[in-house]
């Protein structure tokens, strides 16, 4: 029993790693996964404790856990049952499809990659592009029952829209974005799903998926995870805001029954004098598709560009970036008095618009129709632009110096990026540029300004 046993070196490295990978998965690292979860609740404790819409249970939960739970919900095992009968596929083959979408869905939401990193890394990427202007956040949620579900509704100017609110909320909630298929992309999915932001397929007609995406927003939605969506279902290619595309607020009306907690929708209304995607935008307007080409080398070399420049002193950024915030609108309240899904997205879309900052740049570009005399003439024109929507309530976001400031730093980058030219005329190559800037301005004072 004793005796001296001889094997290949080989053989004893296999042995002893096995035996290390034994201890490690039983003995180590559940004490270790033990500590740092320590660390984590406390971390959290102290973190909701400043917050003012607490992080909810859902975002603590482990990941599969939440997969299982969505996965084997009951609604979602009837409509994979639905699907196995209408395409042939065996039963388990149309569950484990179900399972796919759920692990796609979730989200793995991490407090310390939110609150240490993403939260200060927005902060930091939003102030080195633009001079931001917020409106009152803290007036806007003040009113809001604690115990209610929080979702923010936004008009889409831009991908920055995503890195403007998550630090423009920081302070008060993690937020729990819808974004499309563009994020799906290795290491940057595994970034945003951290940040507690599901993804989601557009356009899907799979009804197998869009149950599965509905219990999920559901659940989100019931245990009072605050969330942000972007109604109009993406970027807008003129301006504008558009009308809402039914689809989430469709979902949570749906799973929303009366006993439930209230779900509150804020109004927030975004705005930037440089919209970084523009040229792709109004290209895609021109040939009436959303099929972006993505190019990521162009996209490396010119942010390596600016930002050798932004360091260097040579650009100051790309404007100013602004924030409105409207008031709440509850669903309680709009289904007790007899609204609809479809009125409710005429109402948000509404209140977004009329919460859409002003900026120079798209004012001037407003103020500037076809052409001006002479700059006088256009400062005239810009001065009685303004007081027009202040007396309509328009949010405007603008220097407080006053109208000769608004008016450098609205026209100076119109004329270095060729827009308009040096005799204050619109250059006709980038006419459609100039109008996708002049469209998010409203228009009902505008027949009231003298044209050249």
């Amino acid at each position: 029993m004793f005796g001296t046993v001889a094997v290949p070196v080989w053989l004893l490295v296999l042995i002893l790693g096995f035996a290390a990978v034994s201890f490690a998965t039983h003995f180590l690292f559940p004490s270790v996964r033990w500590f740092f979860r320590r660390r984590a609740e406390r971390a959290l404790m102290r973190l909701n404790a400043r917050l003012d819409r607490k992080i909810d249970l859902l975002k603590l939960a482990e990941r599969s856990d939440m997969v299982a739970r969505l996965a084997y919900d009951q609604r979602v095992v009837d409509a994979a049952m639905v699907h196995a009968a209408e395409t042939g596929v065996p039963t388990a083959v149309a569950f484990e499809e179900a399972k796919r979408y759920a692990r796609e869905i979730v989200p793995g939401f991490s407090a310390t990659v939110y609150f240490g990193f993403g939260t200060r890394a927005a902060k930091w990427l939003s102030r080195l592009l633009f001079r931001v202007r917020v409106g009152k956040v803290d007036q806007a949620l003040r009113s809001i029952d604690p115990k209610a579900t929080v979702v923010f509704v936004m008009n889409h100017r831009s991908n920055m829209d995503y890195v403007l609110v998550t630090w423009l909320v920081a302070d008060r909630s993690a937020v729990s974005y819808a974004v499309g298929e563009w994020a799906r992309v290795w290491p940057l999915s595994a970034l945003i799903r951290s940040m507690g932001a599901y993804f989601i397929r557009r356009g899907s007609r799979n009804a197998l998926y869009r149950k599965v995406l509905a219990r999920y927003v559901q659940m989100a939605t019931e245990e009072g995870t605050t969330q942000a969506m972007f109604p109009e279902g993406g970027l807008s290619l003129d301006g504008r805001v558009g009308p809402a595309k039914l689809g989430l607020l469709s979902y949570i009306v749906e799973g929303w029954m009366p006993h439930d907690r209230d779900v509150v929708f804020v109004p927030v209304g975004l705005a930037y004098d440089r919209v970084l995607e523009d040229r792709v935008l109004v290209a895609a307007a021109q040939s009436g598709t959303r099929r972006f080409r993505n190019r990521p080398v162009l996209v490396a070399w010119h942010a390596l560009r600016f930002l050798w420049a932004r360091f260097r002193g040579r650009t100051k950024g790309f404007g100013t970036a602004a924030a409105g915030f409207g008031a709440p609108l509850s669903l309680r309240e709009h289904l007790g008095a007899g609204g609809t899904v479809e009125g409710l997205g005429e109402r948000l879309m509404a209140a977004i618009a009329a919460v859409v900052p002003v900026l120079p740049v798209p004012l001037v570009a407003r103020a500037l129709g076809e052409g001006a005399a002479s700059r006088e003439e256009l400062s005239a024109r810009v001065e009685a632009l303004m007081v027009g929507l202040r007396t309509a309530g328009a949010v405007l976001k603008l220097p407080p110096v006053g109208g000769a400031s608004v008016l450098d730093e609205g026209l100076e980058p119109l004329i270095r990026r060729g827009l308009v030219s040096a005799e204050l005329k619109p250059v006709p190559a980038e006419r459609a540029l100039l109008e996708f800037y002049a469209a998010s301005v409203p228009v009902l004072e505008l027949s009231a300004m003298p044209q050249t």
